[in-house]
């Protein structure tokens, strides 16, 4: 697992997540909030800003739905488009040691050619697909759905009427915090999440039926008015965002869970994929000193194989 760069400070109120219910409208949610791991995330792309959005949101949903699932393994959330933004992927995973990491690949000709930075135009037309990967015991799960022109989270809660059949409704955030003596911006990454809970919810009921539920209805409209700076702000906290929005409804708070940013990249890892090319391939890869070098499009880190470690 990566560490994290030296000039990133910790700053209070990021880096978690806070499950959270309305038990009395039977529902449920979590808001996460990313300081430290998205801002060491998105430092590995050097991203224009309108693409570094996309693929903040997109960390922050991946960890909203890594941890409702109380997953041990990894989910993965991925858009893939025919825009300049062609490819946003996100990494949550699960288990002991809770992180995220993410990537994203885009076409800067096309980009800077944008007269429109709106999510459709970056995107175009494609697919949003979440897997889930159970580190020991089930089997690996795909849900994909087409991608919304209104952004990730407009895409997400497609999945879930689709896939889920669990009413949900998503506000997701990323905005650059620019530091003075800081030569590139901090990332910072949030969102909030509201459903339904299984007992609540009706398997298979049409979207009429749900949205004729008083409190269903009522809430996810009061979810939907939270601002970005609310959901970003470190010095905000969660609890009075939650208390906000929610506070007629005797809303209540689970304890704090902690993420990180976590890369699983490995030499060791890379030595046994070359390990399988032929020798005359291998050198082929090779820079004129003999070693390989090959950088994580993760975490940026360019790690060196030597030949000796091939034999």
């Amino acid at each position: 697992m990566s560490g994290l760069p030296k000039e990133f400070s910790a700053a209070a109120g990021g880096d978690f997540v806070l499950p959270f219910d309305i038990a009395k409208a039977g529902m449920r949610g979590r808001l996460v909030r990313l300081d430290l791991s998205s801002t060491r995330a998105l430092s590995a792309h050097g991203l224009p800003e309108a693409a570094a959005r996309v693929a903040g949101e997109t960390l922050a949903l991946s960890v909203l739905l890594g941890t409702a699932l109380k997953l041990d393994g990894r989910l993965t959330v991925q858009t893939k488009s025919d825009g300049p933004l062609d490819l946003v992927l996100a990494d949550y995973y699960g288990g002991d040691e809770r992180g995220v990491r993410g990537f994203a690949r885009h076409d800067s000709a096309r980009l800077a050619d944008l007269k429109d930075a709106k999510f459709s135009a970056l995107v175009g037309k494609g697919s949003l697909a979440i897997t889930i990967e159970p580190q020991r015991g089930g089997q690996t799960y795909q849900g994909i759905v087409g991608l919304s022109e209104d952004g990730i989270a407009a895409s997400a809660e497609t999945y879930f009427t689709q896939s889920e059949q669990l009413p949900t409704v998503l506000r997701l955030a990323a905005a650059p915090l620019y530091v003075a003596g800081e030569k590139q911006p901090r990332w910072r990454a949030a969102g909030i999440m509201l459903q339904m809970t299984p007992e609540s919810a009706k398997p298979g009921a049409a979207p009429e039926d749900v949205q004729g539920n008083d409190d269903w209805r009522r809430l996810s409209l009061i979810l939907k008015t939270v601002e970005d700076l609310e959901l970003l702000d470190t010095d905000l906290a969660p609890e009075t965002v939650l208390w906000r929005l929610f506070h007629e409804d005797e809303v209540r708070v689970q304890p704090q869970l902690g993420i990180a940013f976590r890369c699983d990249c490995a030499p060791e890892r890379i030595a046994t994929v070359l390990q399988s090319y032929a020798p005359a391939e291998r050198a082929t890869l090779a820079d004129p000193d003999g070693i390989i070098r090959a950088r994580c499009e993760f975490c940026g880190i360019t790690h060196e194989i030597a030949p000796d470690s091939l034999s």
